[in-house]
């Protein structure tokens, strides 16, 4: 990531959850372990259907008595929805605070904090804003959550051009981490799937969480047999749910139509390669190689 940019990343949202149960609430729902998260160091996790399927995602930071929850802007709404249906009689507090804060992505390489220690979520504080090193893949830099009035004093401080966000997600893109447009992937594909283990989702040790017993039987027996991987458009057009093939065999099919667009393939199958052409019916493809392959 370029050392003298900064990217706003208008379509990232932030949830407050605190109170009395927060720390117990969120740790009974969600796909990781909240005990990791600190002072010095954030989590990525997802929250999961019953059947282990994904529903949302979100970046948690420790924030005074209670958690952000760094998440997709248009997730937010039915997220606070689903949130609420677990709540049940816990004593917490969920708002909305995507009006006070947003989201900024930086090189790691600004804060001599992380020369130190640079293991993904490690997150320290610039003045008093946290800033986090992506729990996801530390080569997607940091990322500080801030009022948007001082992220514009912060950048001259630390004379960072603000740039266009399309070169993030470009880097992300050939990461092989999603970061827009996952809508299609609710309830549809697995945890697993959408490679939860690799993106440091999820704490196999942590006991019982929503979607736990599935995932962890998938991951007990080997069942794991699709997953997503980023693709690289040679020629034409392409739609979700598109078959994509290889010597007229299917092995996969397009999860998300952006510029930025993934396929959910079968990775186990001896047609399967990286940077090999494939074939939709109406385009000519690439499965790009990620980071964790």
């Amino acid at each position: 990531m370029n050392k003298e940019k900064i990217y706003i990343l208008e379509d990232r949202g932030i949830i407050y959850i605190n109170g009395e149960d927060a720390f117990a609430y969120l740790q009974n729902i969600i796909s990781n372990d909240l005990n990791k998260v600190t002072d010095n160091q954030s989590c990525f996790s997802y929250l999961l259907t019953p059947q282990g399927k994904y529903l949302f995602e979100f970046i948690i930071i420790k924030h005074k008595n209670g958690y952000f929850l760094d998440c997709p802007k248009y997730q937010i709404e039915n997220l606070i929805k689903q949130l609420n249906l677990y709540k049940l009689r816990s004593k917490v507090e969920i708002t909305n605070l995507s009006n006070e804060f947003v989201i900024g992505a930086l090189s790691k390489d600004k804060f001599i904090e992380f020369e130190k220690n640079n293991n993904p979520g490690v997150t320290i504080k610039f003045r008093e804003d946290p800033v986090i090193l992506d729990p996801r893949c530390i080569k997607l830099g940091a990322r500080i959550v801030i009022n948007l009035e001082k992220l514009y004093l912060s950048a001259k401080k630390l004379s960072l051009k603000i740039s266009n966000i399309e070169e993030y997600y470009k880097l992300s893109h050939s990461l092989g981490i999603p970061n827009s447009d996952t809508q299609n992937f609710q309830n549809k594909i697995f945890g697993l799937e959408i490679n939860s283990e690799e993106l440091n989702a999820i704490d196999f040790k942590k006991g019982c969480y929503v979607g736990q017993e599935n995932t962890a039987r998938m991951k007990l027996k080997e069942k794991l047999s699709k997953r997503i991987y980023p693709v690289e458009i040679i020629e034409g057009n392409i739609s979700i749910d598109d078959i994509i093939k290889i010597n007229n065999t299917e092995i996969g099919k397009i999860v998300n139509n952006t510029k930025f667009s993934f396929g959910l393939f079968k990775f186990k199958d001896p047609n399967f390669q990286f940077e090999k052409i494939l074939e939709t019916d109406s385009a000519k493809i690439k499965i790009k190689k990620p980071f964790w392959s």
